[in-house]
C-alpha cells in the first residue's frame, strides 16, 4: 500500500511563493519518476513538473524559471518550489509517483495524492 500526501497549499497573493512538499509512505516499492500535476476548475488536469531518479526533471511551459522541482529520494519526498505565482496558478496540485513493486520489477503503477488547493489573488 502506497500513501502521497501533500502539504503547503494555501492562499498567496500574485508574485508570492509558495512550497509544496508530498511524502510517499508504505515499503517495498522503489519510485522511478515523482511529479506534480494541477488542475483548475474546468479545466483538465496538466502537467507542471516532473523528476526521474537519475535527476531528469522536466517543466510544462508555463511554470519554466518559477517552479522548482527537487526530489529526497531517500525519503520518498518530492518538494515543488513555486515563484513569483500568478493567478493562473490557482488549482489543485496533486502529487504523483510512478513505482515498482519489490516483487514485480518491471511493472510501473501510478499513484496519486489527495491534491492541495493553491489559490493566488490579491
Amino acid at each position: 500500500q502506497v500513501q502521497l500526501v501533500e502539504s503547503g497549499g494555501g492562499l498567496v497573493q500574485p508574485g508570492g511563493s509558495l512550497r509544496l512538499i508530498c511524502a510517499a509512505s508504505g515499503s517495498d516499492f522503489s519510485i522511478n519518476v515523482m511529479g506534480w500535476y494541477r488542475q483548475a476548475p474546468g479545466k483538465q488536469r496538466e502537467l507542471v513538473a516532473t523528476s526521474t531518479s537519475s535527476g531528469i526533471t522536466n517543466y510544462s511551459d508555463s511554470v519554466k524559471g518559477r517552479f522548482t522541482i527537487s526530489r529526497d529520494i531517500a525519503k520518498n519526498m518530492v518538494y515543488l518550489q513555486m515563484n513569483s505565482l500568478k493567478p493562473e496558478d490557482t488549482a489543485v496540485y496533486y502529487c504523483n509517483a510512478d513505482l515498482s513493486w519489490k516483487y514485480a520489477p518491471h511493472v510501473q503503477y501510478r499513484y496519486w495524492g489527495q491534491g492541495t488547493q493553491v489559490t493566488v489573488s490579491s
